[in-house]
């Protein structure tokens, strides 16, 4: 079975050593009263904690990543793809265990992982890239699960990061990395202060943005420039604020029928990806 850690001598991501003394025990039950446990899904301080198998593999291998322990079943232990290293902080436990330490009825598949959370990257790396690829910039949308499904289907459609405000999206999290399904790991997530001067900065980049609303005139496949493009989605309900309409160079709407009065805001990135990754 080839290693998570790959063909290097040493492991191509980071952990950090266990406390001196700590042992390698079953948690027996023990794991609600551990810090942070009670199905509560929050790891110790400064760390994230993730479950599941293809969020706990992607981080695994991501280099990115320092890790700090793996919670696991031996089931869980021999779904992932590829070996730990020997050294590897492991505790095994059983599924009971697992669950009190995840959030209320997580599917953790075996494997809960805590890490230190990913480093910020900036909005000028990605600008810097592949102006083919697009860009997602979501406004005030907070649910976790909306924001890991967003990231998976950006991640499927080739887009080149997705853009959040940092006072009006979720933290990453176990919940993000489960519904993202491993794309928390390899998609570049750009936390930014203010929403609309990152859409100056695009702009300026030679993108065109394009706020979805379903009270635009014109449909998405009408709004599309043969350019480079961003889209921009608001929250449910609420839809994106007065000022970053403003910042869009275009409104569309999808051509959803009458009987629908709207989508998911998942489900409409993932129908706005496919109509930029296919159209002519």
């Amino acid at each position: 079975m080839p290693s998570l850690a790959g063909a290097q001598p040493k492991p191509k991501y980071r952990m950090e050593k266990m406390a001196k003394g700590e042992r390698k025990r079953a948690l027996r039950g023990r794991a609600g009263r551990m810090k942070g446990g009670r199905g509560s899904g929050r790891a110790s301080a400064g760390h994230v904690r993730l479950w599941g198998r293809h969020a706990v593999e992607a981080a695994l291998k991501n280099p990115d990543r320092v890790h700090r322990k793996l919670w696991a079943t031996r089931e869980g232990i021999e779904s992932l793809d590829g070996e730990l290293p020997p050294d590897f902080p492991v505790e095994f436990a059983d599924g009971q265990d697992l669950a009190r330490l995840v959030a209320k009825d997580a599917p953790h598949q075996g494997l809960v992982l805590e890490c230190a959370a990913l480093e910020d990257k900036f909005l000028d790396e990605v600008l810097e890239g592949d102006p083919a690829r697009p860009i997602v910039l979501l406004d005030q949308v907070t649910d976790p699960h909306n924001v890991g499904a967003i990231m998976r289907s950006a991640k499927a459609f080739g887009a080149a990061a997705i853009v959040t405000q940092d006072r009006h999206a979720p933290p990453e999290g176990g919940v993000i990395g489960k519904t993202a399904s491993g794309a928390l790991e390899t998609l570049p997530w750009i936390r930014v202060v203010n929403l609309a001067r990152a859409l100056d900065e695009i702009a300026e980049a030679g993108y065109w943005r394009i706020g979805l609303t379903g009270h635009a005139e014109a449909t998405l496949a009408e709004a599309l420039p043969a350019g480079p493009v961003a889209i921009v989605l608001g929250a449910e309900g609420e839809g994106m604020r007065q000022n970053i309409e403003g910042h869009c160079d275009a409104l569309a709407k999808l051509p959803i029928s009458s009987e629908i009065e709207s989508l998911n805001v998942s489900n409409a990135a993932a129908v706005a990806l496919y109509a930029v990754a296919t159209r002519n």
